[in-house]
């Protein structure tokens, strides 16, 4: 009698946790930040987020290839779609930290990535996710006093990376360090935003 009540007890706690699973408010956030693996080790690190996706956006080209985007011309960005728990983190904070992990200051690329797949910018799915795009940026702009010239831009579609590009910091760790370090992409995001700089910038060593 005891066992079937204690298995009862443990069919009932299981249900409730797979219930509040399932009712985890799942939302995306697309950004562009230079280099796509970069920007993915980060935000894989946030609390909150669930997964982190390399991709190419904001372009008119239909299933392009790394190739066909870093050459230019299609109009893509890199950029990384982040899926987080909403109840866990909101995506106030994620932008901010989102400013603190590149240099918005910078038209023309990201760190040693020159051209337009490495610009930065935000890609909206509302109303609602563009004023709060806007209003980070603004409050992004007085912390530096510089004005960011990051766009904010309605999301189109979104189309994965290859294979290999995904989760590349865990694939690839030697090339991915060497890479970052010598992208200079840690040592100007510190440099720009001292203090500020997101603490997860440089934490893969």
């Amino acid at each position: 009698m005891v066992r079937v009540i204690a298995a009862i007890v443990i069919g009932v706690v299981l249900s409730v946790a797979g219930r509040h699973a399932a009712a985890a408010e799942l939302k995306t956030l697309t950004v562009a930040g230079g280099c796509f693996w970069c920007v993915e080790s980060d935000f894989d690190q946030v609390p909150g987020v669930v997964s982190t996706v390399s991709g190419y956006t904001g372009g008119t080209l239909a299933d392009p290839t790394y190739e066909q985007v870093s050459r230019g011309g299609t109009g893509h960005r890199e950029a990384v779609q982040i899926t987080y728990d909403a109840e866990r983190i909101g995506s106030d904070a994620l932008l901010d930290i989102f400013w603190r992990t590149v240099d918005p200051t910078d038209a023309r690329g990201q760190f040693c990535d020159r051209g337009e797949p490495y610009q930065t910018a935000i890609f909206v799915e509302d109303e609602a996710q563009r004023r709060a795009a806007e209003a980070s940026r603004l409050a992004a702009e007085k912390v530096l006093g510089k004005r960011i010239v990051t766009p904010i831009e309605a999301a189109g579609p979104f189309y994965p990376a290859e294979d290999y590009h995904q989760d590349y910091y865990t694939k690839n760790p030697v090339k991915y360090r060497y890479y970052r370090w010598n992208c200079g992409r840690d040592q100007r995001v510190k440099t720009l935003w001292g203090a500020e700089a997101y603490r997860g910038v440089g934490g893969h060593d």
